[in-house]
């Protein structure tokens, strides 16, 4: 069954003192694209989330972000004494001469290169690598299952704008043959009126051969063959287990096309009728495709 494009997971862990969030987003686009967003003590793994992502999703504009806080002890800064030490230093080289100067330490704190956080080990490192691929595994799974729901309701709305296209059709191929009989028994009277009062005679044969010309010029037979073959390609490739947004794509468009050339060769209003209505189901078949993966 089809996905849509669309949808949203997460995953948390508290675990060695440091909260985990993974969140996913995915909204519609016509190829692959992500967009993964880590703190930058952890930009070395954003190649292998992204490698993740396209593991199980093949279409859509994605964009991971990974929320990391340390709730432990450690998390204190690191206060780079020298640094310090050397900023009052410089201030008292230029303490005014008797004056009450004073030094507030901890707006001293606050001066690049003073507190520095703390690095993580390899081994830290490494563990939370693990975990991060863990939870951002997980968040694929939820955005998955969250695309396949909206699939569904997609699929349905598909299937009845397919539903519409079929029945048109059918009216169609039962209102063509019919064509062919007006035209001549309106051709017939046209020329009887025309040429009543006058030597001039037209046979059977000169009407017969007019009304083969349009018979072969208005044959709409084969646009209609191909249109219901499109219909059942397009009812597999929703059915299927492949994604098939790009195929669905295509084959609306090619379903538009069948229906194009038949109002413009049916040459009858009933049936321009049917496929204006044949053409308003495709078009929204077409704009609902664009969601699915």
């Amino acid at each position: 069954m089809i996905h849509s494009m669309t949808g949203f997971g997460e995953a948390r862990l508290d675990q060695d003192g440091h909260a985990y969030h993974v969140e996913l987003r995915s909204v519609n686009n016509r190829y692959f694209k992500a967009s993964v967003r880590v703190p930058d003590e952890f930009a070395f793994i954003e190649a292998q989330l992204e490698q993740q992502l396209r593991a199980k999703l093949t279409r859509g504009s994605m964009t991971l972000r990974l929320h990391l806080r340390d709730l432990s002890a450690a998390a204190a800064q690191d206060i780079n004494t020298a640094a310090m030490t050397h900023y009052v230093e410089q201030l008292r080289a230029i303490e005014p001469a008797e004056s009450n100067f004073t030094i507030d330490l901890a707006a001293l704190t606050q001066l690049p290169g003073v507190c520095q956080p703390r690095e993580f080990t390899e081994q830290q490192r490494q563990r939370c690598v693990a975990v991060i691929e863990q939870l951002t595994e997980q968040a694929i799974e939820r955005l998955v299952e969250m695309r396949a729901v909206e699939g569904r309701a997609l699929a349905e709305d598909l299937e009845r704008h397919c539903k519409v296209t079929r029945e048109h059709v059918g009216l169609i191929e039962q209102h063509a043959p019919g064509v062919i009989e007006t035209y001549r028994d309106r051709l017939e009277a046209r020329v009887k009126q025309l040429l009543s009062g006058s030597n001039v005679k037209f046979t059977r044969d000169d009407l017969l051969r007019e009304v083969a010309i349009f018979a072969e010029r208005s044959d709409v037979s084969e646009e209609l063959s191909r249109l219901q073959s499109h219909l059942e390609q397009f009812h597999t490739a929703v059915a299927g287990d492949e994604p098939s947004g790009r195929k669905l794509e295509f084959i609306a468009q090619e379903m538009l096309r069948e229906a194009n050339t038949i109002g413009s060769k049916a040459g009858d209003a009933e049936i321009a009728r049917h496929v204006i209505e044949i053409k308003g189901a495709i078009d929204r078949i077409k704009e609902q495709v664009q969601n699915v993966e």
